[in-house]
């Protein structure tokens, strides 16, 4: 049965030109029938780089916005309508004006989990992986980083010399993840390497060997040498690595590290959203995508710097 939709969404893409993006946290069969599959940052880059006529982001909102606010001339569309990211929304543009204005002379870092609005409003844009790397680059000394302060707290350790200001908020999935678990999983996997994501609260990830984005994580595991690992981020990279490094032992740190946000998107929606049935094109007013790409552009002239 989901061979028989696989194949129908393989030739209905094929038939109206529409390039599929499917964020890691996507389950596997989701994955099989996508063109690019990984971060939300690189899927959006990689759909702007494509002549396709349409994107299905099957992922959360703010996703499916920096695809829109990269591909101005393409369809964005996302299969479910209530697929958000808590973090994403943890911040409006009031809240932050008023941050902002607590802490003058401090330049704004959005994460890109943050809605196109919020990035209205700061300096520079960054993801999970080049965050140290750019704000390191930025010509400015204090950093009010948003949304994550869990990421924040973990990218100003490694930039002494800067000053940051951080907002309570971040990931409930990583952030659930407690310093217990993480012994737990050691004790019952001495043997094993333990993988987190940054958005994890900081004693959690002071306990990693390793400390990365979702790919990242992903790339070290299959890199590297070491066959037992523990991975601490959304469960399904469990699955995706198993899969892939069939040779390899791959271990869930909490069995609460679920993102219903991610997983509310299924095999069938995909097909329906192809199909015209269901799903929603995102929209956003000119004004607001101009002034979102601006960090976004920022942050990739830093990279270049």
């Amino acid at each position: 049965m989901i061979k028989d939709i696989q194949e129908k969404i393989i030739k209905l893409k094929k038939e109206k030109n529409i390039c599929i993006l499917a964020h890691c946290y996507q389950t596997h069969d989701i994955l099989e029938v996508a063109d690019f599959t990984g971060d939300s940052f690189g899927l959006a880059r990689k759909a702007a780089a494509t002549d396709c006529d349409g994107v299905i982001m099957c992922g959360v909102r703010f996703m499916a916005e920096t695809c829109k606010i990269l591909s101005p001339e393409k369809h964005v569309y996302l299969p479910r309508s209530e697929a958000g990211c808590p973090m994403a929304e943890q911040l409006d543009v009031d809240m932050l004006r008023q941050l902002q204005e607590m802490y003058k002379g401090y330049k704004t870092v959005a994460y890109i989990n943050t809605t196109a609005e919020l990035k209205t409003l700061c300096d520079v844009c960054v993801t999970s992986s080049s965050a140290v790397d750019i704000i390191r680059k930025m010509d400015a000394d204090k950093i009010l980083f948003i949304p994550d302060c869990n990421l924040g707290d973990y990218v100003s350790k490694q930039i002494p010399e800067k000053q940051f200001k951080f907002v309570s908020g971040g990931c409930p999935t990583h952030a659930r993840i407690t310093v217990k678990e993480v012994q737990k999983a050691k004790e019952a996997h001495p043997n094993a390497l333990v993988l987190l994501h940054p958005e994890c609260q900081p004693a959690v990830t002071a306990m990693a060997d390793y400390a990365g984005s979702t790919t990242g994580i992903m790339d070290f595991a299959k890199n590297s040498s070491a066959k037992e690992f523990i991975i601490g981020t959304e469960n399904s990279i469990v699955q995706h690595l198993s899969i892939e490094c069939p040779d390899k032992m791959f271990y869930a740190l909490s069995k609460d590290c679920f993102c219903h946000n991610m997983k509310i998107t299924s095999i069938t929606d995909v097909l329906h959203c192809l199909e015209g049935t269901d799903g929603e094109e995102i929209i956003l007013p000119e004004e607001t995508r101009v002034k979102a790409k601006v960090c976004i552009d920022e942050m990739l002239r830093l990279g270049q710097a």
